[in-house]
């Protein structure tokens, strides 16, 4: 039996991750049936597991940077790394609190795991969300996170009596949430976004104790309550929360009239909100979110906006889109912008559904500007910027987005084989029919693309562009950041690197001299076209200078030259 943790560790906070995203993944489809206040989105549940799943992958990652290190990551890296991959990775309204409750605690646990950082982390996180929400609503994800902080509070010393108590003051305030909601009372439900947090602190529970707690909120009886479900006809049958269906339903089969989620600042009475749905990252000064929260909330409702440090999460429902993503652009940088657009119809939201076309393409991209050039080639795209790979759920919400019977992946890096190979296998699982093709670089995906034509047969297709990818080899240009040795010699901080195929070829001290003398080793084995990716800060001049050196030495070889905007490397090459 593994050794409980006395506090709440990297290592815990590992575990305690990974428990979430499982009990999530168990409880997303019921989480995703249950909430009706008040718009009919119907992916709670699967918003708040997408978001859990981004924090783990952050988690992951500063475990796999101290892969070689005899010790753990520290408490403060483990513990900001998940506040900072759910803030990334946050989807809808529950996700983005569920974001702002988690960077909460991270600000106090980063100083100490014990029983009372964890009740001082569990009050931050509660004011944090309640500040990040414009209008908070009483019987919401909001009042769940309150209880828990409130039950939490003492003087024990003992971790896993705090944790504990916190879990039972969730589930006796997710009970009670349909007595202070009207519209879950007149359904019958519990707050979804509430139950999912009971389930992310059930996770914790079992982080500390080794037990899995028991799942559900409390009644008075302190047995599980059960919610009922609008089935069809408008019958009424008995879903116990966390539990199994009962009386003949069965799991995941809930027809489309079943409640879903909504916002947690909207009118009570379930009435028709504004037709869009924004999505944003925002990077900009305090002053100028703050500029920003008072212009959304007058544009719309639902308006939540989570982060700090000059990085922010912004989601509001307005019906001018086009308005609120100006009004990001005046306060900062907005990127992963995603709009959503409802149309009412008997008095419910629904999403909008045209005919799936035949065939489609998601591809994964480096920067702005190859995203701009996929989708003009008319691709779906995901933007991996430096340090933020997208989890599999950005990949699958891609191939949803991408709404399509068929849909060939380019992940563009060979660090994102397995997740990209998740997305397809869930993607499979609903039905969509997905060949992933294995890209390594940005400039294979290109020229995977190029040669893409929906009109022919789907493994026509793709064994082309199989075939395209593959006669590309391919490079980057890299700032070495510390002193190591590499298969091309020892490199110093600072250095140029230029990897070919993934591998450090050349070390030099200029970004022309790197970029030139890769080239000549790519071409030394033919080639009959080079293709150039320029980073952001990259001179145009840059381009024209590797162009003539290619004209002249080396005949019948053609140049195109693409802007890859904000990318981790300042040049990549391809060669064909």
């Amino acid at each position: 039996m593994p050794q409980l943790p006395d506090d709440l560790d990297a290592v815990a906070v590992r575990t305690w991750c990974s428990l979430a995203l499982e009990a999530l993944g168990r409880e997303r489809a019921e989480i995703d049936a249950i909430n009706v206040y008040p718009i009919a989105d119907g992916d709670t549940g699967t918003n708040l597991y997408l978001t859990v799943e981004s924090a783990t992958a952050a988690v992951e990652a500063v475990f796999a940077a101290h892969e070689t290190g005899a010790t753990a990551p520290a408490t403060a890296d483990a513990v900001r790394a998940m506040a900072h991959g759910a803030l990334i990775g946050a989807r809808g309204n529950s996700g983005t609190i569920l974001a702002q409750l988690l960077r909460g605690m991270a600000g106090v646990l980063a100083d100490g795991g014990d029983a009372a950082h964890l009740r001082l982390a569990l009050t931050s996180a509660t004011d944090a969300a309640r500040q990040a929400v414009a209008h908070p609503v009483e019987g919401t994800v909001l009042t769940v996170a309150a209880e828990a902080a409130e039950a939490a509070r003492g003087e024990d010393p003992d971790l896993r009596t705090v944790v504990t108590a916190a879990y039972e003051g969730a589930r006796a305030a997710l009970a009670r949430t349909p007595e202070q909601l009207a519209v879950l009372g007149r359904a019958g439900v519990v707050d979804a976004g509430g139950r999912g947090l009971v389930a992310v602190l059930g996770a914790l529970v079992e982080t500390v104790t080794g037990q899995a707690p028991v799942r559900g909120p409390r009644t008075a009886s302190g047995n599980a309550a059960k919610a009922p479900v609008t089935v069809d006809g408008g019958s009424v049958v008995g879903l116990p929360v966390g539990g199994t269906p009962v009386e003949g339903v069965t799991e995941g089969a809930l027809p489309a009239s079943a409640p879903v989620e909504g916002p947690l600042d909207c009118p009570e009475d379930g009435s028709a909100g504004p037709a869009f749905e924004v999505i944003y990252l925002l990077e900009a000064r305090d002053e100028q979110v703050a500029r920003l929260r008072t212009r959304l909330d007058a544009l719309g409702d639902s308006l939540v906006v989570v982060g700090g440090d000059g990085l922010w999460h912004v989601h509001v429902h307005v019906d001018d889109a086009g308005a609120a993503v100006e009004a990001g652009v005046e306060a900062g940088r907005p990127y992963r912008i995603r709009i959503t657009h409802f149309a009412t119809e008997s008095g419910h939201d629904v999403r909008v559904q045209a005919e799936p076309a035949q065939r489609a393409v998601v591809v994964v991209v480096p920067g702005d500007g190859l995203a701009g050039l996929c989708t003009e080639a008319g691709a779906t795209t995901v933007i991996a910027r430096p340090g933020e790979p997208p989890a599999s759920g950005e990949l699958v919400d891609a191939i949803r987005r991408a709404h399509a019977r068929e849909v060939v992946l380019l992940p563009n890096d060979a660090a994102l084989r397995h997740t990209a190979a998740a997305a397809a296998e869930q993607a499979r699982t609903e039905g969509v029919r997905v060949a992933l093709v294995p890209t390594r670089a940005a400039v294979q995906g290109i020229a995977a693309l190029a040669v893409h034509e929906p009109d022919r047969g789907f493994d026509e297709d793709v064994v082309a562009m199989t075939a395209a990818a593959g006669a590309t080899r391919y490079a980057e240009l890299a700032v070495a950041e510390r002193q190591s040795w590499t298969m091309a010699g020892i490199c110093q901080a600072g250095d140029i690197l230029g990897l070919i195929d993934g591998d450090v070829a050349v070390i030099g001290a200029d970004v022309p001299h790197t970029a030139r003398t890769v080239l000549d080793r790519m071409l030394a084995a033919g080639g009959e076209l080079v293709t150039l990716v320029l980073g952001e800060d990259v001179p145009d001049a840059l381009a024209d200078a590797l162009e003539e050196h290619v004209r002249e030495g080396h005949l019948a070889v053609d140049t195109v030259v693409y802007r890859g905007g904000h990318q981790r490397a300042p040049l990549l090459i391809g060669v064909e």
